[in-house]
Formats: structure tokens, sequence, C-alpha cells
């Protein structure tokens, strides 16, 4: 019986049409900094791909894309970037308490260089309120970074609400704004729309090759470079860029978009018809994620008297492929950051895994997933 994997939010599959672009290139293989025809010929690939990438983002004027090697390092450019280069003058940021682990460890090393970061709250459901971030703002705040998409429950925070409230600051200075948009690649990316500074993307959650990713900087943000080098990526990413991974995640990020909407439609239909079975299937199940203000692609559950780690264990023996909500240590079960702020009670949290959807999802695979979920489950709870 063939595998089913349903752990799109943690990595995607290099779709066909990207991974037969990117071969085209075998042979642009030189240095794109170098001045000779075959570096001149990989550096126009790579502007090609950065002026795709701008128009899928809106991006105009001085604005920047610049290439990483994921979202990680993207994140990393933008906070440690932004902080640094105006830390004599304002020392304030705000992010949240559901972020992904990229932000908040970046973050805590804000902190120990003596940054103070406030983390706005959120409510049962994992949203953020526009009012509460106002409400954090300081007169030496220099940036408010929030996640886009929840990569554990998949909520949509307001991104463009937060956007438009921080530009409506009259007299105050400028406050950078930046978002992780890593979980956000079937949703609008136009940074004018969500009213954005900085914005993240990586490859790898889009169906493009791994080891790409990049930071989209508007004109006026200062930023202090992480990598030194040879000036690369206008001097903010030294190292010789990875072209063809780049074109490859120029490609998929374009295909994607302009079959989101169909995308979209298809998801949902096929996560509402999973989440009745598993109501009418499975006892003591409880839907984390919120089904009216989450993407289509990700879906958290909770199931009481079990624990994550041994549900997706067993359904990796019958080659069905989740994620847990929770990590598991040496003593005991850690409880997801992320569902502890929402106040997710323990029992149900520590019983939470995650489904996330993508292009090779069907309904026949999902009507074997919840047969398994009932099996697995109700075995588990007999130990």
């Amino acid at each position: 019986m063939k595998s089913i994997y349903l752990d799109y939010a943690a990595s995607t599959p290099v779709r066909k049409e990207v991974l037969q672009e990117m071969r085209k290139f075998e042979r642009v293989f030189a240095n794109p900094s170098s001045v000779h025809g075959a570096g001149v010929a990989a550096r126009e690939v790579l502007e090609d791909a950065r002026v795709r990438v701008g128009k899928i983002l809106g991006a105009s004027g001085e604005d920047k894309i610049i290439f990483t090697s994921g979202g990680t390092e993207s994140i990393n450019l933008a906070l440690l970037g932004v902080a640094r280069a105006n830390r004599h003058k304002r020392k304030h940021i705000i992010t949240s308490v559901v972020e992904h682990k990229a932000i908040l460890e970046t973050c805590k090393q804000l902190e120990r260089e003596g940054f103070v970061v406030d983390y706005v709250g959120v409510d049962s459901v994992g949203q953020i309120s526009v009012d509460e971030v106002r409400r954090l703002l300081r007169k030496d705040t220099i940036l408010v970074s929030i996640q886009y998409v929840n990569n554990e429950t998949g909520v949509v925070q307001p991104i463009a609400d937060i956007g438009k409230m921080l530009r409506m600051r009259e007299g105050k200075r400028k406050v950078f704004f930046h978002t992780d948009a890593c979980q956000a690649g079937l949703l609008d990316l136009d940074v004018n729309r969500l009213n954005v500074d900085l914005l993240t993307l990586n490859s790898s959650k889009v169906y493009g090759p791994h080891g790409a990713g990049l930071l989209y900087v508007r004109e006026g943000v200062t930023l202090s470079p992480l990598m030194y080098g040879g000036g690369q990526e206008y001097g903010l990413r030294s190292g010789t860029e990875n072209v063809t991974g780049i074109v490859g995640f120029s490609l998929a990020l374009l295909l994607l978009q302009k079959e989101r909407k169909k995308e979209v439609k298809r998801l949902q239909g096929l996560r509402s018809t999973f989440v009745k079975e598993l109501l009418k299937n499975v006892k003591d199940v409880i839907v984390v994620s919120d089904l009216k203000n989450s993407v289509s692609t990700i879906l958290s559950v909770g199931f009481r008297g079990v624990e994550a780690e041994t549900v997706v264990k067993s359904f990796s023996a019958q080659g069905i492929y989740i994620s847990a909500g929770s990590a598991c240590t040496a003593q005991q079960i850690e409880v997801s950051h992320v569902l502890r702020a929402m106040g997710i009670e323990d029992d149900v949290a520590r019983g939470t895994v995650r489904f996330s959807f993508g292009k090779g999802i069907t309904a026949f695979d999902l009507q074997r997933v919840t047969k398994n979920v009932k099996d697995v489950v109700e075995s588990l709870r007999k130990v």
C-alpha cells in the first residue's frame, strides 16, 4: 500500500515543472560574480529570478529581494539585521508568543545583546489582537515581527491590519514590520496590501528545492549583514548565490501563486470532510485549529489519553506521515509553546498532532487516514 504524506507544512516535494526548469541550467554553473561570459550568463539567470519574485511580491523602486539559504537565515537577517543597524537609536522589539522557533530563538539572542523584546499573547484560537500590538508600542520600538500563518495550527494573523496600524502612527518614528510568510504560499503575498517592510519565504514550503529562501526588504529599511565576504546580495548576504536553487524557487512560487485560488478551494473541501469524519468516528477529538481563520493546508487535532509522539510513530509504521504538536524529551513530553499559549489543557496538548495537506493528497487518501486514526487512537488508549 502506498505511503501517504501529510507533513507538507514541514517540507513539500519539488514539483516536476521546477525540476525540469532547474535541469535547463545544468551548464550555467559559473560564479555570477565573475566578469567573463559564463559568469555574466549566470548573473542574468539570477537577476531574472529576482525580477520574477519581485513581481509576485509587488516590489518596486529600490526595494530589495535578498536570496538566502532558507527561512531561518532570512528571519535572522531580518531581526538581527534591523536591530543591530539601529541599536544606537532604539532597542525595543515586539513579536508574539506563538512564533516559529527561528523567531523566538533570534529574539533571545537579541535580549542577550541588550535589546528589550515584548511578546504579544494570543486568544484561545491563537489569534493576535491589533490593539495589543498597539498597546506594547514604545518610543524606542524599532521592529515588530508577527508570523503570517502559524506553522502548528495554521491560524492566519491580521498582518495587513497590524501593518496599517503601524503606518498610521502620525508623528511617530517609523517602526519596521516583518512577517514570516513561510506557511503562506497559498495566500496573498503582495507586500503593499500586507503593509509589511520585510517578508520571509522558504523554497521548501512552496514545492521548490531545499536550500533556498528570500528576504524582501522595503526601500528605507536599514540592515546590518550577518555574513561578510564578497558583498553579494547588496552586501547583505555575502557568498556565491545558489543560482539553480533560486531559479527553482522562483518558478515554484510563481506556479503556486497562479493556482492558489483553485488549490485553496480543493483543500478546503478535503479538510472539511476529513474533520467531519474524524469527529464522527473517533471519540474525544478536539479540533485545535480555528477552521474559520486558518489556512486549508494545516489541521491541528488533539486526542485525549494518548501521546502525540506515539501516534506519529504508529502512523509512520503504516506509511502515513504526520507530525507532533509536542516534542518528546528524555524526561517528559514537552507541550508545544503554541498550544500552551492558547490555553489548551495538557491532556489534549500532549496528544495533539498536525495533519498538513498539499498537492498530492486525495479524498481517497484521507478516507484511509480516517480509518487508521480510529484504529491507532483506540488501540493506544487501551495500553
